[in-house]
């Protein structure tokens, strides 16, 4: 592999879980290298793993209605100022 895996992009990472998966490897064994590079915790992996063995085939993020979880409006100083 070229680029160490905490270089890669998210779909990248997902893209090496998904191919080792084909290839027999066990969750386990999938999570190993990344541990190794600090890329990815073992739930998400097992959750990757999960999702492409129920048939998922794309390793990009899926659109979401609504505003994004990041978006915020002014911070209020104390609680009343939510009510006004």
């Amino acid at each position: 592999m070229d680029a160490p895996l905490q270089d890669c992009t998210i779909e990248e990472q997902r893209g090496v879980v998904q191919f080792l998966l084909a290839e027999g490897a066990k969750p386990v064994e999938i999570h190993r290298p990344m541990l190794a590079q600090s890329t990815k915790s073992q739930r998400k992996v097992y959750e990757w793993v999960e999702r492409f063995k129920s048939g998922r085939k794309c390793v990009t993020d899926e659109g979401r209605s609504g505003r994004p979880s990041t978006s915020r409006s002014r911070q209020a100083s104390s609680p009343q100022e939510y009510i006004n």
